[in-house]
């Protein structure tokens, strides 16, 4: 008898794959339509689903009629576009930088792009939207450029977050400067910044619709070039593949999609980071959706369904007129910063300590000269901070005002001038100590309290604090800001706990808590005072101005506490520093050893937020240059950090208020100019 085999069917799984892709891929955008109609119905005015519908169709009262075709249907068209446009980008950067976290916003891109607006809005040159989009490109692009160029494709996701940060905070601190500077040319430029996809009719989306059609074209030509990159440089050049023309093609198109986005809307956040994310495990279970020409628009779809449904959650859950004041892109910053956290957790963290910086011991005489020529340097700033600013002073001015025997004038001047220099030099010595306990429990040389978070924490505790009690005090701003600090703190530290504060899970934790704190701030100033942003601002952007003495003592009460503790506990500083089995050999608990040190950090950075201001990378340089100069022993890297940060945020601020006087900025922004350049240094010697 004759056995007849039964057909192959070695097709089926292909086919079965392709279906469900095509019913997942229809889920999709069915859901998007649903909130695109939903999204449509949401507003001010007192225009429900049957007036849109009157509307649409041509019956509707024209009043209803001009505020659905003029207000709400642009609205939800520019969400759909900039969803779209930033989770291609997004889902592209992933696939040929080969990492999961690369998207507009860890590339810096939206930063650079906004920087690059803000310097043409100063300028007073007036450019029709698709110029504008253009200069927005050209500054994304170079942004991304560099991020990519320090961090290198495929080398690892903490390395590019870090330098996407670092480039970050250095160009928002640019152009805050500019806001400060240039307030009636940049009205309105702030609130633009927070990411607003609402329109004033169709004009905006008209114009881009191209601009983002040409790019997601573009890029959806390489796509099988870049899905050969995923075999490796050396793979993909073997199949024909130019590796380095792809890679500088694929980074183009998706900057100019990130510019597209930027200009209509705003930065919306971390939409270019979510929609690839949530694409990806749809990839692990069909094939299809592993190609890089099918995931693109998919990713896409994701992408324009977040930006409408952050949109319509945030009309749902509060009033119309608060839904009009908060921008979509606060809501998904938010929603991304969670994300964000999320995929840190998830991430294997391979990084155990890094390797300690080269030892070096220097001798005693190195140590002592250090510290003379650094006591005498800070003794020159300090001397230049009372004497300089919009009023010139002598010596002889500063000895009659102290006898008391001063002019009117001199002493309303030193009254309101000493307070800002004290200030200056209290909260940059605890910023630098903050930043060498931290350093010194992870065993991570780039983390510093602005990095993870803490010093964000203690900005959202003081500004809500500020924003809600307007006659709050210096005690009360301190209070809070510790509060705010102390629980980022506890966040960060509790999520980054499990297997034993790695650097990876630690720095991108505190990336996410970050920009979450970032997020929430500018919601506090937008919702209390929009139309006072720049009061805002100069107290975020680590100003001195209007403190007084009764403003430093909380600072003060910190720096003797953790420069007791520091003194008293160095040998257990130095134990903690170096790995997890020598402490525990010689009989130090490292879990309360660790506690108390962190406890002390964010109680030198809290109350040094409350007394300047946020002031960023003193605890990373400062504490990094010490080392460097005295070595490693904390006996010696303690007084000279003190020195250093005393230093360099007095130098700052004197800088700030000196050089383009009367107007000023802040000391933040100053170290932030300063810091940013040294951090992307010390993240290339690293690669190194």
């Amino acid at each position: 008898m004759t056995v007849t085999a039964p057909a192959p069917t070695t097709g089926s799984p292909a086919v079965a794959a392709r279906t469900g892709a095509a019913a997942v891929t229809a889920a999709l955008v069915l859901l998007v339509a649903v909130l695109a109609v939903v999204d449509i119905t949401q507003g001010t005015a007192a225009v429900g689903a049957s007036e849109v519908w009157k509307a649409l169709t041509g019956r509707a009262d024209p009043r209803d009629a001009s505020v659905v075709i003029a207000s709400r249907l642009p609205r939800m068209t520019a969400g759909l576009l900039v969803g779209a446009a930033l989770g291609v980008a997004g889902a592209a950067l992933q696939a040929v930088s080969r990492n999961v976290l690369a998207a507009p916003d860890t590339l810096a891109v939206n930063a650079g792009s906004y920087l690059a607006l803000g310097l043409l809005t100063v300028t007073g040159v007036s450019l029709p939207l698709l110029a504008s989009s253009g200069v927005a490109f050209l500054g994304g692009l170079a942004a991304a450029a560099v991020v990519l160029a320090l961090s290198g494709l495929g080398t690892g996701t903490v390395r590019l977050v870090l330098a996407g940060s670092a480039l970050t905070l250095g160009l928002t601190s640019l152009t805050e400067g500019l806001l400060l500077l240039f307030p009636q040319e940049t009205d309105g430029l702030y609130q633009w910044n927070q990411g607003s996809i609402s329109q004033n009719g169709f004009d905006g989306v008209t114009q881009m619709v191209p601009v983002a059609v040409v790019a997601l074209v573009g890029l959806l030509l390489v796509a099988r070039r870049v899905d050969a990159l995923a075999l490796g440089d050396e793979a993909a050049a073997g199949l024909g593949v130019p590796v380095r023309a792809t890679r500088i093609t694929v980074v183009v198109l998706a900057s100019l999609l990130s510019a597209a986005a930027v200009t209509l809307a705003g930065p919306v956040g971390f939409v270019g980071l979510c929609a690839p994310a949530l694409v990806r495990p749809l990839a692990k279970r069909l094939r299809p959706f592993t190609r890089l020409r099918l995931s693109l628009p998919v990713a896409g779809v994701v992408g324009a369904g977040v930006v409408l449904g952050a949109d319509v959650l945030l009309r749902a859950t509060v009033s119309a007129e608060a839904a009009v004041a908060v921008p979509t892109g606060v809501v998904t910053s938010i929603l991304g910063a969670v994300f964000l956290i999320a995929m840190a957790l998830r991430l294997r963290d391979t990084a155990g300590a890094s390797a300690p910086e080269r030892l070096r011991i220097p001798t005693r005489a190195v140590f002592l000269v250090t510290s003379v020529a650094l006591t005498v340097v800070l003794g020159a700033v300090i001397v230049a901070g009372v004497l300089l600013g919009d009023t010139k002073l002598l010596l002889g001015d500063v000895a009659n005002w102290a006898q008391g025997t001063a002019g009117q004038s001199v002493s309303f001047v030193l009254d309101t001038r000493v307070p800002r220099v004290l200030a200056a030099l209290l909260a940059g010595a605890a910023l630098a100590l903050s930043g060498t306990l931290v350093q010194a429990v992870t065993r991570n040389p780039l983390a510093e309290p602005g990095i993870l978070g803490v010093s964000g924490g203690g900005a959202l505790g003081a500004v809500l604090l500020v924003t809600t009690v307007s006659s709050a005090g210096s005690w009360s701003v301190a209070g809070a800001a510790f509060a705010g600090a102390a629980v980022t703190a506890v966040l960060v530290f509790g999520l980054a706990a499990r297997g034993g504060f790695g650097q990876n899970r630690l720095v991108l934790v505190g990336v996410g808590v970050a920009a979450a704190t970032t997020a929430l701030v500018s919601l506090f100033i937008v919702l209390t005072d929009p139309f006072n942003a720049t009061k805002a601002l100069t107290w975020l952007s680590g100003s001195t101005y209007g403190r007084t003495l009764p403003d430093t003592l909380p600072v003060a009460g910190a720096l003797v506490l953790g420069i007791a503790v520091a003194v008293l506990r160095r040998a257990e500083l130095d134990l903690v520093s170096l790995d997890d089995d020598t402490p525990a050999l010689l009989g130090l608990r490292l879990a309360p050893a660790r506690f108390g040190f962190l406890v002390v950090s964010v109680l030198l950075s809290a109350t040094a937020v409350a007394a300047a201001g946020t002031i960023g990378f003193v605890g990373l340089v400062a504490p990094h240059a010490a080392r460097a100069l005295v070595g490693r022993r904390h006996v010696r890297v303690v007084p000279v950090v003190l020195l250093l940060g005393a230093a360099l945020v007095c130098t700052a601020d004197t800088l700030g208020r000196t050089v383009i006087a009367p107007a000023q900025l802040g000391a933040g922004l100053m170290t932030a100019v300063i810091g940013t350049p040294y951090f992307l240094y010390l993240l290339v010697r690293s690669r190194r």
